[in-house]
């Protein structure tokens, strides 16, 4: 996954992150959160390994073969740390990653790239806006599960890769522009309706998010989250060429 846009600007840490696993974990409603943040994010890593190594067939060149392959790679040993931690935590990896399969597999249904191109543009845009959406959740995580976290979301490489293609076929034909654009806007619709409805499915994950566990509830603060996301891919959409 991508590193944020919007880096320096990250949400406060709250008062749960100065606790470490073994004592955060005690409370019961906190343990399934994370749980089900773990289980999300496994899954999420696991689609897009298999993501890259589809569009690695669509790439034109042999030397961008290569490089989709390696990204693919890294996401495959994020998933990997994932499914390690819940073992740790004695937690089965499927049984966590399961219930968000059916959204996440809806969402690369709807969002299918019909070429290579809308393929990039669609790593780099939904990738990081589940990025963002995750490094916000880890400002309410204990220090232990927040490391990994964050460890996985590092840049694959993915960006740069992708903001350097995009602008290269916009330049040779100012045309495609347009079309990689109104892409981008659906990418980020449909993007957010899904991150909203996890959420809304799973009732411990969406306390943590509003500060329900051991924070205090701040449903303003979850407004000013959606905000900085669309913020951060507004700026994507700059480095891509693309209007917002």
């Amino acid at each position: 996954m991508e590193t944020p846009d919007n880096a320096n600007e990250a949400p406060v840490l709250t008062r749960i992150a100065a606790q470490d696993w073994a004592t955060a974990s005690a409370e019961p409603q906190y343990r399934a959160a994370v749980v089900d943040l773990l289980g999300a994010l496994a899954y999420g890593e696991l689609a897009a390994f298999e993501r890259l190594a589809d569009d690695a067939k669509l790439a034109p060149t042999l030397a961008d073969k290569a490089e989709l392959a390696k990204m693919a790679s890294a996401e495959f040993q994020h998933f990997e740390r994932l499914t390690e931690r819940l073992t740790a935590i004695e937690v089965e990896p499927t049984g966590a990653m399961e219930p968000f399969a059916r959204a996440l597999d809806e969402f690369h249904r709807q969002t299918a790239p019909s070429d290579w191109l809308e393929g990039l543009v669609k790593a780099y845009v939904g990738d990081s806006i589940a990025s963002d959406f995750y490094r916000e959740v880890a400002a309410r995580l204990d220090s232990d599960t927040r490391s990994l976290v964050l460890a996985v979301l590092d840049d694959t490489g993915h960006g740069n890769f992708a903001v350097e293609k995009v602008r290269a076929a916009i330049e040779a034909d100012p045309r495609v522009g347009g079309r990689l654009a109104l892409w981008a806007r659906r990418l980020m619709g449909e993007a957010l309706s899904q991150a909203q409805r996890v959420v809304a499915d799973r009732d411990a994950l969406s306390t943590m998010l509003v500060g329900g566990v051991a924070d205090g509830f701040d449903l303003a603060e979850v407004g000013r989250m959606f905000s900085r996301i669309t913020e951060a891919h507004t700026k994507r959409m700059a480095a891509l060429g693309l209007a917002a």
